[in-house]
């Protein structure tokens, strides 16, 4: 895993279980990049949420190899294994702490989550002091309008403290895609090349073999398909 680049002092931190990066993933990632002038987008993948009950189907060292192999090329891009690395379960307040503690020299964080995860704040752990740590960079998702009056009354230091991000509204997901590799459905183009590659050649998901040239999966079954998940990417670690 690389460092944060050198000088960098606005910083966004994307937590999620990554099971597998997406290209909806790296949309966010590079619109939040922009659209607030941050150095640089931590990918922290999750050990396990405390809000949800299901764990991640791909092993830690999987999904930080799928990530590296995804953010290669973005310099602004880097994985942390903070969460990896620390007893479970995560919390978001503690992931911020630690990130702040360590990266010294970080003068601006943001936080990266979907408006349908902001929807949820006031039953994470410590919202107050969340928010205290670091802006929220909030992304649109289908259906989700958030009632910030109520999310404010509810959270102490929220007013001010949110910023939204323009991103393009991507129908992928996690869950669906691991359903097309399972089926022998194709995830080309819905994750980078480095991912797709990996899963296969792992045999994540239930694959059975790389797609041949020929467009079928190795193991015979039809690599043909079409259509996404229908989803927009999968929110932030959290609570």
């Amino acid at each position: 895993m690389g460092g944060l680049t050198a000088g960098a002092r606005r910083v966004g931190v994307f937590g999620g279980t990554f099971d597998p990066v997406h290209v909806g993933h790296l949309i966010i990632a590079e619109e939040a990049r922009h659209a607030l002038g941050l150095d640089a987008v931590l990918f922290v993948p999750a050990r396990r949420s405390p809000l949800k009950a299901h764990e991640p189907r791909a092993d830690d060292a999987a999904r930080v190899a799928m990530l590296e192999g995804a953010i290669a090329g973005q310099p602004a891009f880097t994985v942390h294994r903070v969460d990896l690395d620390r007893p479970h379960p995560s919390y978001t307040v503690d992931t911020l702490a630690h990130l702040r503690a360590e990266l010294d020299t970080v003068t601006d964080w943001w936080f990266v989550l979907g408006a349908d995860a902001l929807a949820d704040l006031p039953a994470w752990h410590a919202p107050g002091r969340v928010v205290a740590l670091a802006r929220l960079a909030v992304f649109d998702r289908p259906g989700a309008a958030p009632d910030m009056a109520a999310l404010a009354a509810a959270v102490p230091g929220l007013a001010g403290r949110v910023d939204r991000v323009p991103a393009p509204l991507v129908g992928i997901s996690a869950t669906d895609l691991r359903q097309r590799v399972a089926a022998g459905r194709p995830i080309r183009y819905q994750v980078p090349a480095a991912v797709e590659a990996y899963v296969h050649a792992h045999g994540l998901y239930g694959s059975g073999g790389a797609p041949d040239a020929g467009g079928r999966a190795t193991d015979g079954r039809d690599a043909g398909g079409d259509g996404t998940g229908g989803r927009a990417p999968g929110r932030g670690n959290d609570r």
